[in-house]
C-alpha cells in the first residue's frame, strides 16, 4: 500500500475523530438551549444505540461494498448528527435521533476505517500503520474540541455554528474515504467477511476463556475516559479553568506516547504493563478531585490519562486476541469495540445524573470506582494466566517488504 493512500485514510480519519470529540461540548450548546448534563446523558444515550446498531452492519455490508466506503457512510452519518444538533432552537426528542445518527456513524467508522487498512497492508506492516492510524485517530478526538472552543470563545462564535464546521469535516472526510477504496486496492476475499460470522453465538464461548477480562475492561475503561472527557466542562466550571487546556493536553500526550512510549510497552510483560498504565490512570483520576486547586493539577490529570487510558488501550487489545482460540479472535475484537462503546456513550447518561444530583464529587467517585474495577479484573486475569511473551501489540516498525511504501 502506498503511504500517499495511507494518509488519505489517516487526514479521513482525524476528520471523523473530530466528530466524536465535538460530543464534549454537548453540555455546552444544550446549556445555551436551557438544558444540562441530563440532555447530554440523553443525547449520548441515542449515540449508545446508534454503535450497537452500526457494529453488525459493518459486519454483514462491509465485504460486499467495501470497508472504506462503510466507513464513509459512517462519516456521513456523524454529519448528519450534528447538523441535527445544529438546527435546534430549542430543546426537543430530536436530541436523542441526533445522537442516535452520531453514534451510528461513529460506530460504523470505528470498525470499518481499520478494517480497510488491516485489508491492506501484511501482518508484519500491520503494527507500523495501525500506530499511525491510532494517533490520528487520537489527534481528531483531542483536537476538535479545543478547536471549537476556539471558535466559541475567541470568535464568540456559537455552539450551532461550531457544530456546522463539524458537520463539513465529516463530509470532507466521507469523500476522502471514498477516494482511498477506489484508489488502493485490496484483496477479492476479505477478512472483512470473515469477520463478523458468528460473532454473538461465540459469546459463550468467548467467556469460558480470559478474553472475557480485556473485554470488560475495556468497557470499563471507557467510562473513565468518556466521564472525564464529556463533563470536563462541568467539571471546571466556576474554577477559572478551560476545559480545552485540559483536551490539548491529554491529545498532545495521547499522540507522543504512541510514538515515544508504546515500543516500550511493546517490549514489556502484558500484565506488569497493564497493572502499570491502569495505576497511572487511576492516579488521574485521583487528581482530578484537586482540579480546582489550579491550571497545573489539571494538566496532570489529563496527562496521567493520556499515559495510562490512552496506552493500555492497545495492550488489553491485544490480550483480547491472544487469549483466546484463533477462530474466536474476530468475534472477540467485535465484543470488544462493543463494551468500548458501551461505556464511552452508555456511561454519560449515568454522568450526567450524578453530577445534577450529587455533584462533581460524587461524579468523580463514580469514575474512580470504575477504574478501580478495570484494576480489579486486570488482577483477577494475573491470578489465571501464567508468565507470558512480550506483547507483539500494534506499536512496532514494519520488516521492509517489497510493496511498502
Amino acid at each position: 500500500m502506498r503511504a500517499s493512500h495511507a494518509y488519505c485514510l489517516f487526514v479521513a480519519s482525524f476528520l471523523t475523530a473530530a466528530g466524536y470529540g465535538a460530543t464534549f461540548l454537548l453540555t455546552e450548546h444544550f446549556r445555551t438551549l436551557g438544558g444540562s448534563e441530563i440532555e447530554t446523558g440523553i443525547t449520548l444515550g441515542g449515540a449508545m444505540l446508534g454503535t450497537l446498531i452500526g457494529v453488525p452492519l459493518v459486519g454483514w455490508f462491509a465485504g460486499c461494498f467495501g470497508a472504506a466506503r462503510m466507513a464513509a457512510l459512517g462519516a456521513l452519518s456523524v454529519c448528519a448528527g450534528y447538523l441535527a444538533l445544529a438546527s435546534l432552537h430549542t430543546l426537543s426528542p430530536v436530541i436523542g435521533g441526533a445522537g442516535f445518527l452520531i453514534g451510528l456513524g461513529w460506530g460504523v467508522f470505528y470498525l470499518a476505517a481499520p478494517m480497510a487498512l488491516s485489508e491492506r497492508v501484511t501482518d508484519h506492516e500491520r503494527g507500523f500503520w495501525f500506530t499511525r492510524f491510532g494517533a490520528f485517530l487520537m489527534a481528531g478526538i483531542g483536537a476538535s474540541p479545543i478547536a471549537a472552543g476556539a471558535l466559541t470563545g475567541s470568535l464568540g462564535l456559537s455552539t450551532a455554528i461550531a457544530f456546522c464546521v463539524v458537520a463539513a469535516a465529516c463530509v470532507l472526510a466521507a469523500l476522502l474515504l471514498w477516494m482511498f477504496e477506489n484508489l488502493s486496492s485490496r484483496p477479492a476475499a476479505t477478512t472483512s467477511q470473515q469477520s463478523s460470522n458468528g460473532w454473538v453465538r461465540k459469546l459463550p464461548s468467548i467467556a469460558r476463556t480470559k478474553a472475557i477480562y480485556p473485554i470488560l475492561m475495556v468497557g470499563l475503561g471507557a467510562c473513565v475516559f468518556s466521564g472525564l472527557l464529556t463533563f470536563q466542562t462541568s467539571l471546571v466550571r466556576g474554577t477559572g479553568l478551560q476545559a480545552s487546556t485540559f483536551f490539548a493536553a491529554y491529545a498532545i500526550t495521547v499522540v507522543a506516547s504512541r510514538f515515544v512510549l508504546a515500543p516500550l510497552v511493546s517490549r514489556a510483560n502484558g500484565d506488569r504493563a497493564t497493572i502499570t498504565l491502569l495505576s497511572v490512570m487511576i492516579l488521574g483520576v485521583v487528581v482530578a478531585f484537586a482540579l480546582p486547586y489550579g491550571v497545573l493539577i489539571q494538566v496532570a490529570s489529563a496527562v496521567l490519562l493520556g499515559l495510562g487510558y490512552g496506552l493500555v488501550y492497545a495492550v488489553i487489545e491485544t490480550q483480547a486476541v491472544n487469549d483466546g482460540p484463533p477462530e474466536q479472535r474476530n468475534a472477540a475484537l467485535t465484543w470488544f469495540a462493543i463494551t468500548y462503546f458501551l461505556g464511552v456513550f452508555g456511561f454519560p447518561m449515568l454522568g450526567g445524573w450524578l453530577i445534577v444530583a450529587v455533584g462533581t464529587a460524587g461524579f468523580l467517585g463514580a469514575v474512580l470506582v470504575f477504574a478501580i474495577a478495570e484494576m480489579a479484573l486486570a488482577l483477577l486475569r494475573l491470578r489465571d494466566v501464567p508468565r507470558r511473551q512480550p506483547l507483539e501489540t500494534s506499536f512496532n516498525e514494519p520488516r521492509q517488504t517489497g510493496g511498502s511504501q
